[in-house]
């Protein structure tokens, strides 16, 4: 199979390559130029398995990983409709959460997690191509911002309560239509047309030039890559088909709805003119029971 792009699609590479420790660099650019924040990734924790072959899941790629703060980081990239999405990211935070404190610890050993959701399919309704939520408790009459106390290093802190909860960020890919001009963007530029600037200097980028290069993978991997990419286009075919399946199914239905709607106006009107049931059946095309229920 001939591949045009000359970098490898980012969900192959989370699956596949980003889980090597020399390869951190570009997902930590990725969280980097999501949160605003410069971020270590120091280790990879166990997250749900990966599998290895086009039938086991392989629309579903996963990675949990551990920051130098302590915090965790899922990164989820999803390419085909799912209609209780959010119920899964809630599930997956809430999960991380409880997998990593004991029985019997304190509640400052809850970490903080980001969670990261890379979409290529149509969520729902929004105009953006990149949405943010986090969770911040306003004064229902004063508007204002609670902030709670909290202990770090034996000291009493000030602290709002998104610096503690769950944070998300759900990327609509196929959303992105814009020239790439910031990190953000260069990033969804990649993420939706593997494309990377030869000239970009934005985080993770810059290590995915070298380190996702199509033509540096052995023979064994581009037929495995090869392979992922035709299931995928077989996958978008079918998903099409169904879609203009499903659109003149409904248009077919619509039609025959119509008809019968007007079929029974006319059926109304004759039998407001005192038209015997025979002859409106023969008119309209209508039921005895029908012509009898109007």
């Amino acid at each position: 199979m001939e591949v045009n792009n000359k970098y490898i699609r980012f969900d192959w590479a989370v699956k596949r390559m980003l889980r090597d420790k020399a390869n951190f660099a570009v997902l930590e650019g990725l969280i980097t130029v999501l949160t605003g924040e410069v971020v270590k990734i120091v280790e990879l924790l166990e997250s749900e398995g990966n599998q290895e072959t086009s039938t086991d899941k392989f629309n579903r790629v996963d990675i949990k990983a551990k920051n130098s703060k302590g915090e965790i980081i899922i990164v989820e990239v999803q390419l085909t409709r799912q209609l209780y999405f959010l119920q899964r990211m809630l599930y997956g935070v809430s999960k991380a959460i409880t997998e990593h404190i004991e029985i019997g610890q304190m509640y400052d050993n809850v970490k903080k997690v980001y969670s990261i959701n890379i979409l290529y399919f149509d969520l729902g309704k929004g105009s953006d191509y990149l949405y943010h939520g986090q969770t911040v408790f306003t004064g229902v009459h004063t508007n204002d911002h609670l902030v709670v106390n909290t202990k770090e290093a034996e000291e009493l802190r000030m602290r709002l309560p998104h610096d503690i909860f769950p944070e998300y960020y759900i990327i609509r890919v196929n959303e992105f239509n814009s020239v790439a001009t910031t990190p953000i963007e260069e990033w969804l530029d990649y993420l939706k047309n593997n494309r990377i600037k030869d000239d970009t200097s934005t985080p993770g980028l810059v290590e995915a030039r070298k380190k996702l290069l199509y033509m540096t993978m052995s023979d064994k991997e581009r037929r495995a890559y090869d392979a992922h990419m035709d299931d995928i286009m077989v996958q978008n075919d079918v998903l099409e088909t169904a879609k203009r399946e499903g659109r003149a199914e409904g248009r077919a239905e619509g039609r025959a709805e119509g008809e019968q709607v007007k079929a029974v106006a006319i059926a109304r009107n004759l039998k407001s003119m005192g038209i015997s049931v025979a002859d409106i059946k023969m008119a309209t095309g209508l039921s005895d029971e029908d012509i009898m229920n109007i």
